[in-house]
Protein backbone atom coordinates (compact mmCIF):
# COMPACT_ATOMS: atom_id res chain seq x y z
CA UNK A 1 0.00 0.00 0.00
CA UNK A 2 1.27 3.47 -0.75
CA UNK A 3 1.59 5.88 2.21
CA UNK A 4 -1.69 7.74 1.61
CA UNK A 5 -3.58 4.43 1.58
CA UNK A 6 -1.81 3.24 4.74
CA UNK A 7 -2.77 6.50 6.41
CA UNK A 8 -6.42 6.11 5.39
CA UNK A 9 -6.46 2.49 6.55
CA UNK A 10 -4.85 3.39 9.85
CA UNK A 11 -7.38 6.17 10.43
CA UNK A 12 -10.18 3.63 9.84
CA UNK A 13 -8.66 1.04 12.17
CA UNK A 14 -8.18 3.60 14.95
CA UNK A 15 -11.82 4.60 14.60
CA UNK A 16 -12.80 0.92 14.74
CA UNK A 17 -10.61 0.39 17.85
CA UNK A 18 -8.60 -2.35 16.13
CA UNK A 19 -4.83 -2.76 16.66
CA UNK A 20 -2.74 -2.26 13.51
CA UNK A 21 0.76 -3.35 12.52
CA UNK A 22 2.57 -1.45 9.77
CA UNK A 23 5.23 -3.40 7.86
CA UNK A 24 7.84 -1.84 5.61
CA UNK A 25 11.55 -1.50 4.82
CA UNK A 26 13.74 0.86 6.86
CA UNK A 27 13.36 4.57 6.23
CA UNK A 28 10.06 4.65 4.31
CA UNK A 29 8.19 6.72 6.92
CA UNK A 30 6.19 4.22 8.97
CA UNK A 31 6.47 6.16 12.22
CA UNK A 32 5.76 9.46 10.45
CA UNK A 33 2.41 8.13 9.20
CA UNK A 34 1.39 7.24 12.76
CA UNK A 35 2.45 10.68 13.94
CA UNK A 36 0.39 12.36 11.21
CA UNK A 37 -2.74 10.41 12.14
CA UNK A 38 -2.33 11.35 15.81
CA UNK A 39 -1.80 15.03 14.96
CA UNK A 40 -4.78 15.22 12.61
CA UNK A 41 -7.04 13.74 15.28
CA UNK A 42 -5.59 15.99 18.01
CA UNK A 43 -4.56 12.93 19.98
CA UNK A 44 -1.46 12.31 22.05
CA UNK A 45 1.19 9.94 20.74
CA UNK A 46 3.20 7.78 23.12
CA UNK A 47 6.09 6.32 21.11
CA UNK A 48 7.59 3.25 22.78
CA UNK A 49 10.65 1.66 21.19
CA UNK A 50 9.95 -1.96 21.99
CA UNK A 51 13.45 -3.03 21.00
CA UNK A 52 14.85 -1.04 23.93
CA UNK A 53 12.62 -2.66 26.56
CA UNK A 54 12.98 -5.57 28.92
CA UNK A 55 9.83 -7.57 29.72
CA UNK A 56 9.65 -6.05 33.19
CA UNK A 57 9.61 -2.55 31.68
CA UNK A 58 6.02 -3.05 30.46
CA UNK A 59 4.58 -5.08 33.29
CA UNK A 60 6.31 -3.03 36.01
CA UNK A 61 8.17 -4.05 39.13
CA UNK A 62 6.54 -6.08 41.90
CA UNK A 63 5.95 -4.37 45.23
CA UNK A 64 4.63 -5.56 48.58
CA UNK A 65 1.46 -4.07 50.00
CA UNK A 66 0.81 -3.57 53.70
CA UNK A 67 -1.52 -6.58 53.73
CA UNK A 68 1.26 -8.87 52.51
CA UNK A 69 0.09 -9.17 48.90
CA UNK A 70 2.09 -8.26 45.79
CA UNK A 71 1.08 -5.70 43.15
CA UNK A 72 2.82 -4.25 40.14
CA UNK A 73 4.32 -0.76 39.98
CA UNK A 74 3.19 0.33 36.51
CA UNK A 75 5.80 2.22 34.41
CA UNK A 76 5.10 5.94 34.11
CA UNK A 77 5.47 6.03 30.30
CA UNK A 78 2.17 4.20 29.86
CA UNK A 79 -0.78 6.62 29.48
CA UNK A 80 -3.20 7.13 32.35
CA UNK A 81 -5.88 9.39 30.86
CA UNK A 82 -7.03 11.35 27.83
CA UNK A 83 -7.00 10.08 24.24
CA UNK A 84 -4.15 8.99 22.05
CA UNK A 85 -2.21 6.31 20.20
CA UNK A 86 0.17 3.96 21.97
CA UNK A 87 2.79 3.27 19.31
CA UNK A 88 4.96 0.17 19.72
CA UNK A 89 7.71 0.86 17.22
CA UNK A 90 10.17 -1.84 16.09
CA UNK A 91 8.03 -4.39 17.91
CA UNK A 92 9.22 -7.36 15.88
CA UNK A 93 12.85 -6.42 16.56
CA UNK A 94 12.27 -6.74 20.31
CA UNK A 95 13.42 -9.86 22.18
CA UNK A 96 10.81 -12.67 22.23
CA UNK A 97 10.05 -12.11 25.91
CA UNK A 98 9.21 -8.45 25.22
CA UNK A 99 6.94 -9.44 22.35
CA UNK A 100 5.25 -11.91 24.68
CA UNK A 101 4.71 -9.13 27.22
CA UNK A 102 2.81 -7.22 24.53
CA UNK A 103 0.23 -9.98 23.94
CA UNK A 104 -2.16 -8.94 26.66
CA UNK A 105 -1.60 -5.20 26.16
CA UNK A 106 -2.46 -5.44 22.44
CA UNK A 107 -5.56 -7.62 22.61
CA UNK A 108 -6.91 -7.21 26.14
CA UNK A 109 -5.68 -3.60 26.57
CA UNK A 110 -4.10 -4.41 29.92
CA UNK A 111 -0.98 -5.92 31.41
CA UNK A 112 -0.40 -6.73 35.05
CA UNK A 113 -2.26 -4.16 37.12
CA UNK A 114 -2.33 -1.65 34.24
CA UNK A 115 -5.27 -1.05 31.91
CA UNK A 116 -5.07 1.11 28.79
CA UNK A 117 -7.53 4.04 29.09
CA UNK A 118 -10.65 3.90 26.95
CA UNK A 119 -9.56 6.71 24.63
CA UNK A 120 -6.31 5.03 23.59
CA UNK A 121 -5.54 2.73 20.67
CA UNK A 122 -2.57 0.49 19.89
CA UNK A 123 -0.51 0.71 16.70
CA UNK A 124 2.77 -1.12 16.07
CA UNK A 125 5.36 -1.08 13.29
CA UNK A 126 8.42 -2.96 12.21
CA UNK A 127 10.76 -3.85 9.40
CA UNK A 128 10.13 -6.88 7.22
CA UNK A 129 12.02 -10.09 7.87
CA UNK A 130 13.30 -10.16 4.29
CA UNK A 131 15.13 -6.88 4.88
CA UNK A 132 17.32 -8.46 7.57
CA UNK A 133 17.20 -5.19 9.48
CA UNK A 134 17.11 -6.68 12.96
CA UNK A 135 13.58 -8.04 12.68
CA UNK A 136 12.65 -11.33 14.31
CA UNK A 137 9.83 -13.61 13.35
CA UNK A 138 6.72 -12.50 15.18
CA UNK A 139 4.96 -15.24 17.16
CA UNK A 140 1.72 -16.20 15.44
CA UNK A 141 -0.23 -15.58 18.65
CA UNK A 142 0.87 -11.94 18.60
CA UNK A 143 0.58 -11.52 14.83
CA UNK A 144 -3.03 -12.69 14.93
CA UNK A 145 -3.90 -9.79 17.23
CA UNK A 146 -3.22 -7.15 14.55
CA UNK A 147 -4.57 -5.96 11.23
CA UNK A 148 -1.45 -5.94 9.03
CA UNK A 149 -0.67 -3.12 6.60
CA UNK A 150 2.16 -3.42 4.06
CA UNK A 151 3.86 -0.05 3.52
CA UNK A 152 5.66 0.81 0.26
CA UNK A 153 7.24 4.08 -0.80
CA UNK A 154 5.35 6.00 -3.49
CA UNK A 155 6.87 8.85 -5.46
CA UNK A 156 3.70 10.95 -5.81
CA UNK A 157 2.91 10.66 -2.12
CA UNK A 158 6.48 11.47 -1.14
CA UNK A 159 6.73 14.49 -3.43
CA UNK A 160 3.49 15.88 -2.00
CA UNK A 161 4.81 15.38 1.54
CA UNK A 162 8.19 16.85 0.59
CA UNK A 163 6.69 19.98 -0.95
CA UNK A 164 4.67 20.59 2.22
CA UNK A 165 7.59 19.98 4.58
CA UNK A 166 10.28 22.18 3.09
CA UNK A 167 12.32 19.56 1.27
CA UNK A 168 14.65 21.28 -1.19
CA UNK A 169 13.24 21.61 -4.73
CA UNK A 170 16.47 20.16 -6.12
CA UNK A 171 15.84 16.89 -4.27
CA UNK A 172 12.19 16.70 -5.39
CA UNK A 173 13.13 17.42 -8.99
CA UNK A 174 15.93 14.84 -8.96
CA UNK A 175 13.61 12.11 -7.71
CA UNK A 176 11.02 13.00 -10.34
CA UNK A 177 13.78 12.59 -12.89
CA UNK A 178 15.11 9.38 -11.30
CA UNK A 179 12.13 7.84 -9.45
CA UNK A 180 13.87 4.50 -8.94
CA UNK A 181 16.24 6.27 -6.53
CA UNK A 182 13.50 7.10 -4.02
CA UNK A 183 13.72 3.80 -2.18
CA UNK A 184 16.54 1.40 -2.97
CA UNK A 185 17.14 -0.42 0.31
CA UNK A 186 20.37 -2.41 0.30
CA UNK A 187 21.01 -4.46 3.41
CA UNK A 188 24.67 -4.88 2.43
CA UNK A 189 25.43 -1.14 2.43
CA UNK A 190 25.73 1.34 5.29
CA UNK A 191 24.05 4.13 3.28
CA UNK A 192 21.29 3.69 0.71
CA UNK A 193 18.41 5.73 -0.72
CA UNK A 194 15.19 5.86 1.31
CA UNK A 195 12.58 8.57 1.78
CA UNK A 196 14.20 9.30 5.15
CA UNK A 197 17.72 9.56 3.77
CA UNK A 198 16.57 11.97 1.04
CA UNK A 199 15.25 14.30 3.74
CA UNK A 200 18.73 14.10 5.29
CA UNK A 201 20.24 15.03 1.92
CA UNK A 202 17.91 18.03 1.81
CA UNK A 203 19.14 19.12 5.25
CA UNK A 204 22.74 18.85 4.05
CA UNK A 205 21.92 20.96 1.00
CA UNK A 206 20.30 23.56 3.26
CA UNK A 207 23.50 23.77 5.29
CA UNK A 208 25.48 24.89 2.22
CA UNK A 209 28.34 22.39 2.32
CA UNK A 210 31.75 23.25 0.93
CA UNK A 211 32.37 22.01 -2.61
CA UNK A 212 35.16 19.71 -1.45
CA UNK A 213 32.92 17.71 0.89
CA UNK A 214 29.49 17.97 -0.75
CA UNK A 215 29.65 14.70 -2.70
CA UNK A 216 31.03 12.63 0.23
CA UNK A 217 28.26 13.98 2.45
CA UNK A 218 25.59 12.82 0.01
CA UNK A 219 27.33 9.46 -0.29
CA UNK A 220 27.08 9.18 3.49
CA UNK A 221 23.29 9.36 3.47
CA UNK A 222 22.07 7.93 0.14
CA UNK A 223 24.99 5.77 -0.97
CA UNK A 224 27.62 6.28 -3.65
CA UNK A 225 25.58 5.56 -6.78
CA UNK A 226 22.63 7.80 -5.94
CA UNK A 227 24.95 10.51 -4.61
CA UNK A 228 26.92 10.69 -7.86
CA UNK A 229 23.70 11.04 -9.84
CA UNK A 230 22.37 13.70 -7.47
CA UNK A 231 25.64 15.63 -7.65
CA UNK A 232 25.50 15.67 -11.45
CA UNK A 233 21.85 16.77 -11.35
CA UNK A 234 22.69 19.61 -8.96
CA UNK A 235 25.14 20.98 -11.51
CA UNK A 236 22.27 21.13 -14.01
CA UNK A 237 20.00 22.76 -11.44
CA UNK A 238 22.59 25.40 -10.59
CA UNK A 239 23.05 26.36 -14.24
CA UNK A 240 19.35 27.02 -14.87
CA UNK A 241 18.12 30.34 -16.18
CA UNK A 242 16.69 32.59 -13.50
CA UNK A 243 13.10 31.60 -12.58
CA UNK A 244 12.41 35.28 -11.92
CA UNK A 245 13.51 36.15 -15.46
CA UNK A 246 11.23 33.47 -16.91
CA UNK A 247 8.26 34.78 -14.92
CA UNK A 248 8.95 38.29 -16.20
CA UNK A 249 8.67 37.10 -19.81
CA UNK A 250 6.93 33.70 -19.75
CA UNK A 251 5.67 33.84 -23.33
CA UNK A 252 9.15 34.22 -24.84
CA UNK A 253 11.54 32.61 -22.35
CA UNK A 254 13.51 29.64 -23.66
CA UNK A 255 12.11 26.16 -23.10
CA UNK A 256 14.83 23.51 -22.62
CA UNK A 257 14.47 20.09 -24.22
CA UNK A 258 16.61 18.03 -21.82
CA UNK A 259 14.44 16.02 -19.33
CA UNK A 260 16.75 16.64 -16.37
CA UNK A 261 16.76 20.37 -17.05
CA UNK A 262 12.99 20.46 -17.45
CA UNK A 263 12.43 18.73 -14.12
CA UNK A 264 14.92 21.03 -12.44
CA UNK A 265 13.34 24.12 -13.95
CA UNK A 266 9.78 23.03 -13.10
CA UNK A 267 10.81 22.46 -9.49
CA UNK A 268 12.55 25.83 -9.26
CA UNK A 269 9.54 27.62 -10.73
CA UNK A 270 7.13 25.85 -8.38
CA UNK A 271 8.97 27.33 -5.44
CA UNK A 272 8.41 30.81 -6.84
CA UNK A 273 4.66 30.31 -7.33
CA UNK A 274 2.48 32.93 -5.65
CA UNK A 275 -0.82 34.65 -6.32
CA UNK A 276 0.73 37.71 -8.09
CA UNK A 277 2.72 35.63 -10.60
CA UNK A 278 0.40 32.67 -11.14
CA UNK A 279 -0.81 33.90 -14.54
CA UNK A 280 2.81 34.09 -15.71
CA UNK A 281 3.51 30.65 -14.30
CA UNK A 282 0.55 29.17 -16.14
CA UNK A 283 1.66 30.86 -19.36
CA UNK A 284 5.05 29.16 -19.14
CA UNK A 285 3.54 25.84 -17.99
CA UNK A 286 1.45 25.82 -21.17
CA UNK A 287 4.65 25.97 -23.22
CA UNK A 288 6.44 22.99 -21.69
CA UNK A 289 5.59 19.29 -22.17
CA UNK A 290 2.56 18.15 -20.18
CA UNK A 291 4.49 15.81 -17.85
CA UNK A 292 6.63 18.67 -16.55
CA UNK A 293 3.75 21.14 -16.46
CA UNK A 294 1.73 18.80 -14.23
CA UNK A 295 4.74 18.34 -11.95
CA UNK A 296 5.21 22.13 -11.79
CA UNK A 297 1.59 22.93 -10.97
CA UNK A 298 1.03 20.07 -8.52
CA UNK A 299 4.19 20.97 -6.61
CA UNK A 300 3.24 24.65 -6.54
CA UNK A 301 -0.20 23.83 -5.08
CA UNK A 302 1.31 21.39 -2.59
CA UNK A 303 3.54 24.18 -1.27
CA UNK A 304 0.70 26.73 -1.24
CA UNK A 305 -2.77 25.09 -1.29
CA UNK A 306 -4.40 28.50 -1.60
CA UNK A 307 -3.25 28.70 -5.23
CA UNK A 308 -5.83 26.12 -6.30
CA UNK A 309 -8.61 28.59 -5.52
CA UNK A 310 -7.30 31.19 -7.96
CA UNK A 311 -8.75 31.66 -11.41
CA UNK A 312 -5.46 31.10 -13.24
CA UNK A 313 -5.00 27.67 -11.69
CA UNK A 314 -8.63 26.68 -12.26
CA UNK A 315 -8.41 27.64 -15.92
CA UNK A 316 -5.23 25.60 -16.33
CA UNK A 317 -6.71 22.62 -14.45
CA UNK A 318 -9.87 22.71 -16.57
CA UNK A 319 -7.80 22.69 -19.75
CA UNK A 320 -5.61 19.81 -18.54
CA UNK A 321 -8.07 17.67 -16.62
CA UNK A 322 -7.25 14.66 -18.80
CA UNK A 323 -3.65 14.54 -17.57
CA UNK A 324 -4.12 15.54 -13.94
CA UNK A 325 -5.47 12.17 -12.75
Amino acid sequence: MKPSHVKAALTTLVAARKPAFIWGPPGVGKSDIVRQVAEEQNRRLVDIRAVLLDPVDLRGLPRFSDNGTTSWATPDFLPRDGEGILFLDELNAAPPMVQTACYQLVLDRKIGDYELPEGWDVVAAGNREVDRAGAMRMPSALANRFTHLEFEADLDDWCLWAARHGIRPEIIAFLRFRPECLDAFNRDEKAFPTPRSWSFASDILNAGPDDSIELPLYEGVVGKGAAVELFAFLKVFRSLPSPDAILLNPANADVPDDPATLYALASALSRKAAAPNLDALVTYADRIPAEYAVFLMKTAVARDPGLQHLGAFNRWAAAHGDILT
